[in-house]
């Protein structure tokens, strides 16, 4: 039978709380800071790091010991069933045995009283005389004796098993109470080194959550002075969806979750932004200032008169039919802005007229709306009027709803053009009120009112990012066959037959996977997120987005195109 040793229990037991009791001196965080104050949070790192390291070598033993422990107790248990089957066989054998005796002293008891009777009633002398002849009285004095000798030893074999009965009786009984202690010692070992080892678990996880902590502050002082960032993000950021901007998360949502927010919208960043253009129009700069913003050029005068070939709809007059059919901005925006608009328009369309090629009038080109050509907003007419004939040379004028404050090839799209941890203040996308510049999604499509998925808002619990990362530790260190499973698991949209988050937790514990996230650290670059750390795991921010994408719940995406431009909120 597996007993564990006294021995063991005291020694791991005592670790277990030498290490809690000398955790509680490194917890503290002063609020002074000190001259190094890397090199100090690197000494705290440290420590913590190896209070951690003496918690796993004083647990490791036992983990090794209970790694097995089910199997081991499983096979003590069916010992102790083996052991009472025997002692049950045995209940019944001494219940037999005692059916036997008890018949027996029946028979012994009824000869007894037939001797009896017979010794009431014997004579001797009168059997001598009464016998014919001394063979005839030899006889009948040799079985007499002979009957009692019999008796005797029958009355001898009788006590004897009576006394074997009891003893046997009595080992019984003792079996019995000694399976029943030994399978309660068996419990209650069980249930303690696994208690034990629960709690070195529960300190090594809050000592990891608190090395990730100070990591995280670490990692933000070398990011500052590296030149990096991570954002700083104001309370009145708002989307176009309250639950979707930053004030509702910091409102509404549950202490410990998190929400992925992305700067900017659905936008390649390249050319103009159409809110970044308000922006610098209400900051006073002329559609001219706004197109060299953006384009690195100020236009020049063409010969635009003619008709241009638009799908679905065959020729039609270049700036008046066609251009006013382009009315994308709304027509109570600031007038250089609109003119901007309409130069870059006017540029995009103009190559397909000289080229005499048919233009779509989809996204994929530049949306047209037959309805606004007929009777275009009034202000959106002058601006083209005013425009009439201004072009960008040899530049392809892309341009996009919201940028999200970084722009290609300008860079930085803020009033200083620098970036730095207050960029959204600076960002001219801000200044034009844009509702995309700082938004969780999570609906589909653009609008505010897009399918949900079934989910009540944007944000992750920690098991949610836990699943995040370990989708991504997965996708970078696990199998193709492994990864084949990573998909959305609201399967009532996305379909598929993807892992549950324990399914996935379990097969990225190989790879460091993680149960719950507590602890998060961003760094931004250059227009980018490079770098996101949650509970100690790093990954480029185009790894996490990949991750996010094919994982998040319900909706949820980083919609940029080809880069990764993201902030991670911790509530």
């Amino acid at each position: 039978m597996y007993i564990l040793k006294t021995r063991q229990i005291i020694i791991i037991s005592g670790l277990v709380l030498m290490l809690l009791s000398m955790g509680g001196a490194f917890f503290h965080l002063g609020n002074a800071v000190r001259a190094d104050e890397v090199q100090d949070l690197q000494k705290q790192i440290d420590d913590l790091e190896h209070l951690k390291q003496l918690s796993e070598a004083a647990t490791a033993p036992l983990e090794k010991e209970v790694a097995n422990l089910d199997q081991k107790i499983a096979n003590a248990r069916a010992r102790i069933v083996r052991a009472r089957e025997q002692s049950s066989q045995l209940a019944k054998e001494i219940d037999a045995r005692e059916a036997d005796l008890a018949y027996q002293y029946k028979v012994l008891s009824k000869r007894i009283a037939e001797q009896y009777k017979k010794a009431r009633t014997f004579s001797p002398l009168l059997m001598i005389l009464s016998s014919t002849d001394a063979k005839a009285l030899t006889k009948d004095l040799a079985y007499r004796s002979s009957v009692k000798a019999q008796d005797n030893r029958m009355i001898h074999a009788l006590g004897t098993d009576i006394a074997s009965l009891e003893a046997d009786k009595k080992k019984h009984e003792e079996n019995q109470v000694a399976l029943a202690r030994l399978e309660k010692q068996l419990d209650d070992q069980a249930d303690f080194f696994k208690g034990e080892i629960a709690k070195a678990k529960d300190y090594q996880q809050d000592l990891g959550g608190k090395i990730a902590e100070l990591s995280a502050r670490q990692q933000e002082i070398i990011n500052a002075r590296s030149g990096g960032f991570t954002a700083s993000i104001g309370s009145s950021e708002m989307a176009d969806d309250y639950m979707a901007s930053i004030k509702g998360f910091r409102e509404s949502a549950p202490g410990g979750y998190f929400a992925v927010f992305s700067f900017g919208g659905y936008t390649h960043r390249k050319g103009m932004s159409q809110y970044g253009a308000r922006g610098r129009a209400k900051s006073g700069q002329n559609y001219k200032q706004i197109l060299k913003a953006y384009y690195g050029k100020e236009p020049v005068d063409k010969d635009t008169s003619g008709k241009i070939k638009v799908s679905g709809y065959g020729s039609m007059d270049f700036e008046t039919d066609y251009l006013y059919g382009i009315a994308e901005m709304p027509s109570s925006w600031d007038k250089e802005a609109l003119k901007a608009q309409a130069v870059a328009a006017r540029t995009y369309a103009y190559r397909y007229m000289k080229e005499g090629k048919e233009i779509c009038t989809t996204e994929a080109c530049q949306v047209f709306n037959k309805s606004k050509s007929s009777n275009p907003p009034e202000s959106w007419k002058q601006a083209v009027k005013e425009t009439k004939g201004k072009v960008l040379e040899d530049v392809v004028t892309y341009y996009a709803s919201t940028h999200g404050g970084y722009a290609s090839p300008i860079g930085w799209d803020t009033t200083d053009g620098k970036g730095g941890s207050n960029f959204l203040d600076k960002a001219y996308d801000k200044i034009g009120g844009s509702p995309w510049l700082y938004k969780a999604w999570w609906r589909e499509g653009y609008s505010s009112s897009g399918n949900t998925c079934g989910r009540s808002n944007p944000w992750l619990s920690p098991e949610e990012m836990a699943d995040i990362v370990n989708a991504h530790l997965v996708l970078t260190k696990g199998s193709s066959s492994e990864a084949e499973k990573i998909s959305p698991v609201t399967t009532s949209c996305w379909g598929g037959d993807p892992y549950s988050h324990s399914q996935l937790r379990e097969v990225a514990k190989k790879y460091g996977g993680i149960s719950s996230a507590n602890s998060v650290s961003v760094k931004q670059g250059n227009g980018t997120t490079t770098t996101v750390t949650i509970n100690g795991v790093s990954m480029s921010g185009a790894e996490f987005k990949k991750a996010f994408n094919l994982r998040a719940p319900g909706n949820l995406r980083i919609p940029q195109s080809s880069f990764a431009f993201f902030n991670i909120e911790k509530k």
